[in-house]
């Protein structure tokens, strides 16, 4: 298992590489986070021992759990799932970002919370580029105002936006929904928002984070290409 999942990350990260030099980015500029929604702490430990660095996680539970058992390791948790706001107290003591904030009920929250703690959490705005009813995030018309509220919020930082396109086969159709995404960021940081830059697009997963990358994804969240088909 152990040079199963090595193994799995060299080919992710040479495929990150290889994106980035046919599109003339620079590769330093694409994180990858590991995905490990229902992936054991002995598995994440593998992973962290392979050398991976920031990962992603779904539920504050299970998260409570992992972030615990391996405390010790110097790595990075993000939170990419859908967060209630009675979860707000947990999520700013666990996570160094959190990818899903699209309300100022959730970002007040987190705002009060983090307070609390003497920390400034950093945080990125879910857009609900696809507009599907199913999904959770801001209408792309709504981000500005929203992010203008909270650019005066003393302990939340937005460093920028995230989208769960919906579901394709072909990463080719999901590509406008990134460049979408990289539109509306672009517009949004030209607009000059007091104390915000939007500096990260969180974007793309295993079946597209390629076309993610070509748009101009920052950080790419893998969690199938790494762990395999959840259980």
């Amino acid at each position: 298992m152990k040079d199963e999942i090595a193994l799995n990350m060299m080919a992710v990260q040479q495929r990150i590489m290889e994106t980035c030099t046919r599109c003339g980015r620079d590769s330093n500029a694409v994180r990858m986070i590991a995905v490990t929604k229902t992936v054991s702490a002995e598995i994440v430990r593998v992973a962290i021992q392979a050398g991976a660095v920031l990962f992603g996680e779904n539920y504050i539970q299970e998260a409570r759990e992992k972030c615990g058992m391996l405390a010790k390791y110097p790595v990075s948790w993000h939170f990419i799932g859908h967060l209630q706001t009675n979860k707000a107290k947990y999520a700013v003591k666990l996570f160094d970002l959190i990818h899903t904030v699209d309300s100022l009920r959730l970002a007040t929250e987190l705002d009060r919370e983090a307070r609390k703690i003497g920390k400034v959490q950093k945080i990125l705005i879910q857009v609900n580029i696809g507009k599907e009813a199913s999904k959770s995030g801001i209408d792309a018309e709504s981000t500005e105002m929203l992010i203008r509220s909270l650019a005066a919020f003393p302990n939340l930082s937005v460093r920028g936006l995230m989208v769960i396109p919906p579901f394709f086969d072909e990463p080719e159709r999901v590509r406008p929904h990134f460049r979408g995404l990289r539109e509306l960021r672009d517009s949004l940081n030209k607009s000059g928002i007091a104390g915000v830059s939007l500096d990260e697009l969180s974007m793309g997963m295993t079946g597209d984070f390629e076309a993610a990358i070509e748009e101009g994804a920052t950080m790419v969240r893998i969690g199938t290409a790494i762990f395999g088909e959840r259980q």
